[in-house]
């Protein structure tokens, strides 16, 4: 298994392989690599498609310190390095989208555009912070863990029985202490907001209107970011990369092939 070796971590990454543009993908929170399948397989061998693992998450081994989403960009950073990828698409879901436009603070050299999916640049509301730390202190409790990783799944998942079953599995089977430090990045991160204008690259925000993410939140990082273009996708939840594939993966062409590859990566 691949690993891309940072100071205190080991950080697992999946690789199309292939000679096309790289696009480095990081998950959603709860979730792993694996929520990129349906890309891999899609958009490969056109673009070299690397998914990796956030600390707390899928094969990622880590000491279980504090860290934050700017720890995950230098973990991106880091990937990229054992590729030996100077410039690379960076995107990610959530959480992995925190990280990208982190990535593209700190090294805007190396990030020829990027692909923000069900994502902000907002700290946590305060509603937010409420219910996720509820839902954490419930997590630890062997009684309601079941039920609220069936609730978690049909907020993330929808309709889809197969997804939902695979991922409860899945979270079920873990130590529900693993992602407590994970928890706290999430909680802890800061807004970018006022940042956003710094991000000269293109840039394609991707929006399930289910999602997680208040609307008006993408709207606001979209219209922050010098060079982007916003899509909806009508009735999609937040995993909408595992639900909806084909339309992820057509935008994701479509903007590849437009805005990036004849201008950044050739």
């Amino acid at each position: 298994m691949p690993f891309a070796r940072a100071i205190d971590a080991e950080i697992h990454y999946e690789d199309s392989g292939g000679s096309g543009p790289v696009v480095l993908l990081g998950h959603e929170f709860f979730m792993d690599r694996t929520m990129f399948a349906a890309q891999a397989d899609e958009l490969a061998p056109e673009f070299r498609i690397v998914a990796w693992d956030a600390r707390g998450h899928g094969r990622t081994r880590d000491e279980g310190l504090p860290f934050t989403y700017w720890t995950a960009a230098r973990d991106a950073l880091t990937v990229l390095d054992q590729l030996g990828v100077e410039r690379a698409v960076i995107g990610g879901a959530s959480q992995g989208g925190f990280s990208a436009m982190r990535t593209a603070l700190l090294a805007p050299e190396r990030v020829a555009a990027l692909i923000l999916i069900a994502t902000e640049a907002h700290a946590p509301t305060p509603h937010e912070l409420e219910n996720s730390r509820r839902f954490l202190d419930h997590w630890r409790e062997p009684g309601t863990r079941r039920a609220l990783a069936e609730h978690l799944a049909h907020w993330l998942i929808g309709d889809d029985d197969g997804q939902r079953i695979a991922w409860t599995t899945r979270w079920l089977a873990r130590d529900p202490q693993a992602m407590e430090v994970a928890a706290g990045c999430l909680l802890a991160r800061d807004s970018i907001l006022n940042r956003l204008p710094e991000i000269g690259c293109p840039a394609l925000v991707i929006h399930p209107t289910r999602a997680g993410i208040a609307r008006a939140h993408a709207l606001e990082m979209a219209r922050g970011l010098a060079n982007s273009r916003f899509l909806e996708i009508e009735g999609a939840r937040q995993a909408v990369t595992v639900t909806h594939p084909g339309e992820v993966n057509a935008a994701i062409r479509e903007f590849l092939r437009d805005r990036v590859v004849s201008r950044e990566l050739t």
